[in-house]
């Protein structure tokens, strides 16, 4: 039986792994934290969303980013601290304009193949991950946005997406706890929301049970490449406290497949290819809907206010997601008090919900220069990728999964 390694058990590696064992590969799973979906795939916005597949490369974005430069509290936050990656990053992101509209469509056709393979694993499977099949709301609050969305919108419904135009009343009409006033919005009701993490990790645990090893606790070291095998050392991460720090682990098989988000950068140098994934910062906040009239007063239909770049998701009846921001600040994780207090707001400003207990957290979203995810063969005959899907790891990953393994099973046929 052939042997495929997966370096990665967030949203992307797990679903690699779960495709992979369905065509028959003996698959080792290998992750640098004690369990799976402990990076981005921790507590992101909850959208499985093909309605927000619009790629960020437009003159515009780069005008706003440069605007907002000195608000703290801006959408989208640049540290002009000189950078190579960083700068060599947002100079092939410029370059990426040109193709904009044709991304975007091949974005929207990706995430709509995901969601049906996403909603077939879970019921075939059996995973509970507060899966609401609602639609996504996306409100705007001037006319001049709403203007500029009828445009992007169009581009979005040419890559087959389903969604409407909706009125200021259709609006209440939908989420009737909304208690602000908006100008006009669209309506995806073919979307969906669900929890990552709990779709993660149960996952993992089908995987295991159809007999996929995960070795936890793990940094690859170093990689040997030739005709027969590809074989990689590990050693225990930092937070592998029991093992022996000076213990190595050498893995060998016939097929490795990189699903290691932000730190697919590095692990591509080693493999010799270039896989230029930046980490863009994303901060979000559970809510903890404790008292009675907050879950009453929640929403339940998942909303996209666009002014404020901010992604709502209702997580069962207890629980309220609220994400957003983007942060060009390298591999930086610290939790900032001056980012989470917007989130905050927001709710107060749009529902009469209590923000008494609330759970902050942040991650890295592995974003490529022209926003679309790495699903190809690397330079060398036994590497693979599948990484680099930005804010959409959760909208696309079901379908990149089953498109990798399809590759890998061309490549070296499991009987062979």
């Amino acid at each position: 039986m052939r042997h495929v390694i997966v370096i990665g058990a967030g949203i992307t590696g797990v679903t690699t792994a779960y495709e992979l064992a369905l065509f028959g590969y003996q698959v080792t799973v290998v992750d640098q934290h004690l369990y799976p979906a402990m990076e981005t795939s921790f507590a992101n916005g909850g959208q499985l969303s093909a309605c927000n597949a619009e790629v960020w490369n437009q003159k515009a974005t780069v005008l706003k980013g440069l605007k907002w430069m000195s608000q703290k509290t801006a959408p989208l936050l640049l540290n002009p601290s000189f950078s190579l990656h960083k700068y060599g990053w947002l100079m092939e992101f410029m370059g990426h304009i040109k193709h904009y509209e044709a991304n975007t469509r091949e974005t929207v056709r990706m995430a709509l193949l995901a969601r049906k393979r996403l909603f077939e694993i879970a019921e075939i499977e059996k995973i509970e991950f507060n899966l609401e099949k609602r639609g996504i709301l996306h409100f705007y609050h001037t006319e001049q946005d709403y203007k500029i969305a009828i445009k992007v919108n169009d581009l979005l419904c040419s890559g087959g997406l389903e969604r409407h135009a909706i009125s200021n009343a259709e609006i209440k009409q939908i989420e009737p706890t909304l208690t602000g006033n908006y100008y006009a919005g669209f309506y995806s009701q073919s979307d969906a929301t669900g929890d990552i993490h709990k779709f993660t990790t149960g996952l993992a645990k089908v995987c295991r049970d159809k007999g996929v090893l995960f070795l936890f606790g793990q940094n690859v070291q170093s990689v040997e490449q030739n005709d027969a095998y590809i074989r990689i050392t590990c050693a225990p991460s930092s937070e592998n406290m029991r093992a022996n720090p000076d213990e190595r682990l050498e893995l060998q098989a016939d097929a490795i497949v990189v699903c290691a988000g932000v730190g697919s950068y590095q692990l591509s140098y080693l493999l010799g290819d270039r896989v230029n994934v930046y980490p863009v910062k994303g901060y979000s906040i559970t809510v903890m809907l404790n008292d009675e009239q907050s879950q009453q007063n929640a929403p339940w239909v998942s909303l996209l206010d666009e002014s404020a770049k901010i992604v709502l998701s209702r997580l069962g009846k207890d629980r309220l997601r609220i994400a957003g921001t983007a942060e060009f600040n390298g591999y930086n994780r610290d939790i900032r008090a001056d980012r989470i207090q917007p989130l905050i707001d927001w709710a107060h400003r749009n529902f009469n919900i209590s923000t008494e207990h609330v759970i902050p957290w942040a991650g890295l979203r592995p974003m490529m220069p022209n926003m679309m995810p790495v699903v190809r063969r690397g330079k060398g005959e036994r590497v693979f990728y599948n990484t680099g899907h930005g804010h959409l790891g959760w909208t696309l990953s079901a379908a990149t999964a089953a498109m990798i393994s399809q590759q890998v099973a061309q490549a070296y046929p499991v009987n062979e």
